[in-house]
């Protein structure tokens, strides 16, 4: 790796973790030492257990133009095997990112093109300012947007997958707020601040097994036929977290009417 401060990593006093891209000279673009500082980043961050929440921004007007130029024409002049290997670091992070362990929320400035649509795809929560724009650009150039297709089809569905995978056409917070890739929508980047705090204040609320355990659940039961042995994961799931310390200690503060444990107010 090269300058570990393309990509910064700080947890506040009160366990909220900020990933930010610091590369606003190339417009947050990444390569492959950028991918892996997300990498190591993200894997410190999931087995960190006093981190309750995880937010990933980006300094400067972009939120990130996407693949690095000086990258894409090194990988251009390597190996079949090579751009494997390559391309499975960059799975690797979206599939981390998506996974981790801690709710996750994306703020989304300026442009957001190609792969950084994939890490928007892979965060729980997406806030956007108004003029931000979204844009699956690979086709441009004769590429496809691979690895991240799993996660952008699932945040935006098959039919507007087939639209924009294919013109490359940029669209708006709006658009990808009513495709529900994009949760929110604020006036200017300014505002993320205050949404975020929002937001963590009410994370900071619930059980942070329980939201450990409820995003594993999504994954269980997403586009899952619904049979038998579906219905005994489920049944099986809430009987383990029942039973579990936070769980116990859950259902005791609702009896009781106190706050549980994990609220430090």
């Amino acid at each position: 790796m090269t300058d570990n401060k393309q990509v910064l990593l700080s947890i506040s006093a009160d366990g909220i973790a900020e990933l930010t891209l610091n590369r606003p000279e190339v417009h947050n673009a990444f390569d492959d030492d950028v991918i892996e500082q997300l990498i190591a980043k993200l894997e410190s961050v999931s087995n960190n257990n006093d981190v309750r929440a995880l937010i990933l921004r980006s300094n400067g007007k972009n939120f990130s133009a996407g693949a690095d130029l000086a990258w894409m024409k090194r990988m251009a002049r390597n190996s079949h095997q090579e751009n494997l290997k390559d391309a499975g670091r960059l799975a690797k992070l979206m599939e981390l990112l998506n996974s981790l362990n801690k709710p996750t929320i994306g703020l989304i400035q300026g442009a957001a093109y190609g792969g950084a649509v994939g890490l928007a795809a892979c965060c729980d929560i997406v806030i956007a300012s108004e003029e931000a724009q979204f844009c699956l650009s690979e086709v441009k150039i004769g590429l496809i947007p691979a690895v991240i297709s799993p996660y952008v089809v699932r945040a935006i569905g098959e039919r507007q997958s087939r639209r924009y995978f294919l013109t490359a056409e940029a669209f708006s917070a709006a658009t990808a707020q009513k495709f529900g890739l994009v949760h929110e929508v604020v006036a200017s980047p300014e505002l993320f601040d205050d949404a975020c705090a929002r937001i963590t204040r009410t994370l900071s609320k619930n059980s942070p097994q329980g939201m450990r355990a409820a995003k594993e659940l999504i994954f269980a039961v997403s586009h899952k036929v619904i049979e038998q042995t579906v219905i005994q994961d489920t049944a099986e799931r809430i009987a383990d977290i029942r039973v579990s310390a936070e769980g116990q200690e859950g259902l005791s503060a609702f009896l009781e009417k106190r706050k549980p444990n994990w609220i430090q107010e």
